[in-house]
């Protein structure tokens, strides 16, 4: 499947929102949730509010509660393993959201401005701050907010499901 998603390495959206929606509407009718299953394409580089997605899936119904309990952790197994069935390498991974009701998006937001005021504490209190630990996904979030911050950077450390990120005062070296 991944040879047909990616042409001349960049992804197929079209090809990729079908498969997308193919695999979540089948896991859906196999749950057995009341649950609809909405996939697009992104339109171009950059809109929307997906940031840097160029396919959009949300998941929303009666059961969608299910979804998202304990931190929505069933909707992040929904993306896994959807993310596994389409076949991508991992650089496209980032390319495919999957939501339920705004929750991501949402999520997505808070970290950006938890990103931003924890940046001016570091500013300004020339301390290295850490985050909590979260996804992949979620770090980088975290590190495309604060790039172009001055007086800070970025960088994530640990192993695993602990893996944070830590802001610090941009003259500060680097922990290796």
């Amino acid at each position: 499947m991944a040879q047909v998603l990616i042409r001349d390495g960049k992804l197929d959206r079209q090809a990729a929102a079908d498969a997308l929606r193919q695999f979540l509407e089948n896991i859906v009718r196999v749950s057995g949730l009341e649950l609809k299953v909405n996939v697009r394409p992104t339109a171009a580089e950059g809109e929307g509010s997906g940031g840097d997605a160029e396919v959009l899936a949300d998941i929303d119904g009666k059961d969608k509660e299910i979804l998202l309990e304990h931190g929505g952790e069933v909707l992040k197994a929904f993306e896994h393993l959807a993310l596994r069935a389409l076949r991508m390498e991992p650089p496209y991974n980032e390319k495919i959201h999957i939501d339920c009701g705004g929750y991501r998006a949402l999520r997505f937001e808070e970290l950006r401005m938890t990103a931003r005021v924890a940046a001016e504490r570091v500013q300004s209190s020339r301390q290295p701050f850490r985050l909590n630990p979260m996804s992949s996904r979620e770090r980088r979030i975290v590190h495309l907010a604060l790039k172009d911050v001055s007086g800070i950077r970025t960088e994530s450390v640990g192993v695993g499901e602990e893996r944070q990120v830590v802001i610090h005062p941009a003259d500060s070296k680097p922990s290796r």
